[in-house]
């Protein structure tokens, strides 16, 4: 600490510093008394106001326990303020005010583009901005299809058929003069629509209405009837089938536009020889009722599917792409006249990556891979140089005797291979790609497995790759990024246990939903084996242990990412344990620990999960169905178990025991 010496006042000169007063000074008691006493009321009042509007740490014996009824409480919510890049500089989200804010980086200013009064005015469940921002598209009225199907799928939110879809009534809403329309086709007024979405460019509109594709140049133009042989549960143009959106795309949408707009990709996907699964359907009527929906089983007929491009400037017009006879798992438009599309066979153990030519439809193959197991990550979207000659791509890299690992795989124009990371971790996502200065951006499991961190890697290999979010704020240990288009800025989703940060210029803190979960009596949590203990857990006590299995093959339940569901109440609430364990054929960990269950499904995984037990309860759903109940047929310690639409052979329920019970 510097302290800096005042000058000396001006006209008094050195001689007259010699004359000073050297006699002892005269106290005055009484008014040292005063203001002693005044200093002291002072304080006091300054320390009683601090203990009076500092809110006090409740101690965890007085808080309330986590119930289900919180669950559904706003204040218990994690607020996603859905920011989206519009420019290099600029975002566009929803504060927890419900207000939709643009937000300049540079100049550091805000703008609230729409108010939440406007979205309650008009009971608005979603929304979008146009790219020009003069025009919001309202949904309202968002329902499921089947009420049957919404149950089965559990995990979807009530507004979405099967996981994703949905169905809606649209307004167009114009933001400055503030008038507003309905959005139907020509045919049909009041109409529910499967899904309407803005352009690329200005305020260009499509929509999709009976399986069809309807287009919009404008809000105020005439609709354009892009495709005609939609039909309701058979042919899908523009959105998934529900093989497509659960097992393949992991999305309802089916359709991609260009960057300039100009043209639009689009899946048919046709399940007229597919055959129909058949559900019984105890709502609505005296007697249950069959609904029905095309279900492929193995061996079964797929769906037939095709590729097409419309261009919608000047005379519309159609071309299908000349696809392999595979799935098609990914499309991303990699210029405006060019799109990558990748290709899997049935048996999933081949994939061709083409570079496709929107004028001609001509595919040309630029990546082949083959697997003797199966190959995982085909959804994965590509990075690609501007002129397309340079792309990459994830792949496992042998590590020496710790096996295959998915790292950064750079492929040139004269087909050279470089690997740009390697270690006994993986790259779990690909972000951008700056050619300006030759860096990869991407997500990656380096500093822990359940962990998600931004990293940085150049191309050149001059320098050592850098983590970009290690340490950037406590508590942030799990991270989903969007790059700006520029690849200069990132917007940061902190969504680590108890994060408090969405962003470096904190979009959303959600300190409400902080506020709320310290009024609770929390449960703590062990990793690699994700244990969530009761908050007055003891060795000395006798706990139940409920072991949720994951339901997918390769995927991941034990991350450190922030999750509060029914199994953080029964471990809050009860003398339970909840457990969660990653054995073999999970993901992000290696390609040996994914493919051990290769052609031995339900034998390994089981024993993997049966290890980790000396009491267990078990409830999941699809593959971690099946694991359930072929846990329940070994002759280990389970009591009791539910498995929620589990992929099974019915024969098997003539083996198991009676305590099982299926929902």
């Amino acid at each position: 600490m510097h302290f800096l010496r005042s000058p000396e006042p001006s006209g008094r000169s050195s001689a007259a510093a010699e004359f000073v007063d050297v006699s002892p000074p005269q106290r005055n008691w009484k008014g040292i008394a005063i203001s002693l006493l005044v200093i002291v009321v002072v304080c006091s009042l300054i320390t009683l106001s601090v203990v009076v509007l500092t809110p006090a740490e409740l101690p965890e014996s007085s808080k309330s326990k986590l119930t289900v009824e919180d669950l559904y409480r706003p204040e218990f919510s994690l607020h996603d303020p859905e920011a989206r890049w519009i420019s290099d500089s600029e975002v566009v989200y929803r504060n927890t005010d419900g207000d939709v804010i643009r937000f300049n980086f540079i100049l550091n200013e805000t703008e609230i583009l729409l108010s939440n009064s406007t979205f309650v005015a008009f009971k608005v469940a979603k929304y979008s901005l146009s790219p020009d921002l003069k025009y919001a598209l309202f949904a309202y009225d968002v329902k499921p299809v089947s009420f049957f199907l919404l149950i089965l799928r559990f995990s979807a939110s009530p507004d979405e058929v099967y996981r994703y879809s949905y169905t809606a009534s649209y307004i167009v809403y114009n933001i400055h003069t503030r008038e507003v329309w309905e959005l139907n086709p020509p045919e049909v007024q009041n109409s529910v629509l499967q899904y309407a979405a803005w352009g690329q460019q200005g305020h260009q509109l499509i929509y999709i209405f009976e399986n069809n594709i309807y287009y919009q140049s404008d809000v105020r133009s005439s609709s354009l009837r892009i495709t005609s042989s939609g039909l309701e549960g058979v042919v899908f143009n523009g959105l998934a089938d529900w093989l497509y959106e659960e097992e393949i795309l992991r999305s309802h949408l089916a359709h991609w536009w260009s960057p300039d707009g100009e043209r639009l990709a689009f899946l048919t996907i046709n399940d007229s020889l597919v055959p129909n699964m058949v559900l019984a359907q105890f709502t609505g009527s005296t007697y249950p009722r069959g609904v029905q929906y095309p279900y492929p089983t193995a061996g079964q007929t797929n769906p037939a599917v095709k590729l097409s491009v419309v261009n919608l400037f000047g005379a519309t017009h159609t071309l299908e792409l000349q696809p392999p006879d595979f799935y098609v798992t990914m499309v991303k438009w990699i210029s405006d006249k060019q799109l990558a599309v990748r290709w899997l066979n049935r048996s999933q153990n081949a994939s061709v990556l083409t570079v496709c030519a929107a004028a001609t439809g001509v595919c040309h193959q630029r990546h082949k891979e083959i697997s003797e197991t199966w190959l995982s990550r085909q959804g994965e979207e590509p990075l690609f140089s501007e002129d397309s000659g340079t792309f990459f791509i994830t792949l496992p890299v042998r590590q020496g005797g710790h096996g295959d690992f998915h790292h950064i795989t750079m492929f040139s124009q004269k087909d050279e291979v470089r690997y740009l990371t390697s270690g006994t971790w993986e790259v779990t996502k690909l972000l951008a790609y700056d050619e300006n200065n030759n860096v990869v951006f991407f997500l990656s499991t380096e500093t822990a497995a359940e962990q998600r961190h931004l990293y940085s890697v150049w191309t050149a290999g001059l320098f050592p790759r850098r983590c970009l979010t290690c340490g950037l704020k406590e508590g942030c240990t799990f991270f989903d990024v969007d790059v700006s288009p520029d690849a200069r800025r990132a917007v940061l989703r902190c969504r680590g246990q108890r994060a408090a940060a969405s962003s470096y210029f904190i979009l959303e803190n959600n300190l409400p939903l902080q506020s709320a979960l310290d009024s609770r009596r929390m449960t703590l949590t062990d990793l690699p084996l994700k244990l969530i203990f009761p908050p007055d857990f003891s060795e000395s006590y006798l706990y139940g242990l409920l072991l949720i299995i994951g339901s997918t093959l390769g995927g991941q339940a034990v991350t450190e990412e922030f999750s509060l569901d029914w199994d953080s109440v029964l471990a809050g609430s009860e003398q339970i344990i909840v457990a969660r364990l990653d054995g073999r054929g999970s993901g992000f960990r290696g390609q040996r620990v994914l493919e051990q269950i290769h052609q031995r499904l339900g034998s390994v995984d089981v024993d993997d999960q049966i290890a980790a037990l000396e009491y267990v309860m078990v409830h999941q759903g699809g593959y971690g169905g099946y694991l359930t109940l072929m846990m329940l047929k070994a002759e280990k310690p389970i009591r009791c178990a539910a498995a929620q639409a589990p992929i099974i052979d019915w024969t098997m329920y003539g083996e198991l025991r009676p305590l099982l019970s299926f929902i």
